[in-house]
């Protein structure tokens, strides 16, 4: 496959460029797979980005839909991401990201409730917010309440040795920045937990929830208004205009209902390991690889990426 690497030429555009990305312990895009999905999809140019794991292919199918389609179909059960979008524009310049089970692997609320005896119960309102059963801010208030009590010096400790940060997270944000772009840290949770996370990260902003402390403790309340839905939509929207950025210059990730306005708004929403109402409804889904498919996304090779 001489075009392996090549990429199509101005004076050739394409409508669409699909993005394929395997899961990063089972790498199976070979050259073989390759040329059979060149071949049904009549040619279509391949760009690699990620030796076995991450591709471009070029294509002027005339219908998106069909062309994720066709390539699912190819792929069968195969462990890989398809992500269609136009092959114009695809770099961005703002990042807004989500944090539990996004940035980090954990939900700190329910870190915070298993040191209180309470994370099952906790655990199951986070679980019914995130997959849009019921409204964000009076489960956040339902679930801050029971934690009324709890020395907040116990965050220090969580953080330390239970807050874990997802695979690809750093490289993310370290090569989008170095590329230009501005990444905001946009939460629900609380700015105790997101303002360690943005700095181990490198985020150049993080928004969230501030939780009430009265004499060392967390006195069973978070300040109004609360961050939700809709506060997701509007940090992005502000950066959006701060900056001066048409919406498709803009990229948001996160994993659950209260992402789905900004997911919605920009100009590629990504569902990370989504809910299923989320992950139904984002522009892209990413249920197999890890945060740097976010990256390939964007037309990034492995030698453009970095901490």
């Amino acid at each position: 496959m001489h075009e392996q690497n090549r990429k199509p030429t101005e004076h050739k555009p394409t409508a669409w460029v699909a993005t394929l990305i395997s899961h990063p312990d089972e790498p199976c895009l070979d050259l073989g797979r390759l040329a059979s999905l060149r071949a049904r999809l009549s040619g279509a140019e391949v760009a690699t980005l990620s030796p076995g794991r991450a591709v471009d292919l070029y294509s002027d199918a005339a219908e998106q839909h069909m062309l994720a389609t066709t390539l699912r179909e190819a792929l069968g059960d195969a462990p890989v991401d398809i992500v269609v979008q136009p092959a114009a524009g695809r770099r961005k310049r703002l990042l807004v990201a989500d944090m539990d089970s996004t940035m980090i692997r954990q939900e700190c609320i329910d870190e915070l409730a298993d040191a209180a005896g309470l994370k099952a119960h906790v655990s199951a309102i986070t679980e019914r917010a995130m997959r849009g059963e019921i409204a964000f801010e009076p489960a956040l208030r339902e679930r801050v309440g029971l934690l009324k009590g709890l020395p907040v010096g116990l965050i220090d400790e969580i953080i330390k040795t239970r807050i874990t940060l997802m695979p690809g997270a750093g490289k993310l944000v370290a090569t989008m920045r170095r590329n230009g772009a501005y990444t905001a840290l946009v939460s629900g949770g609380f700015t105790l937990f997101t303002g360690p996370v943005a700095a181990m990260l490198g985020f150049d902003m993080h928004r969230s929830n501030d939780l009430v402390i009265e004499d060392g403790r967390l006195a069973g309340r978070v300040s109004e208004p609360i961050l939700g839905r809709e506060a997701k939509l509007q940090a992005l929207e502000a950066l959006r205009a701060r900056f001066n950025l048409a919406p498709g210059a803009t990229l948001a990730v996160g994993d659950g209902a209260n992402d789905l306005a900004m997911l919605g708004a920009a100009g590629l929403g990504v569902a990370y390991h989504a809910k299923p109402i989320v992950a139904e409804a984002a522009h892209a889904r990413i249920d197999h690889a890890d945060l740097t498919a976010l990256l390939y996304l964007q037309g990034y090779q492995d030698a453009d990426i970095g901490v």
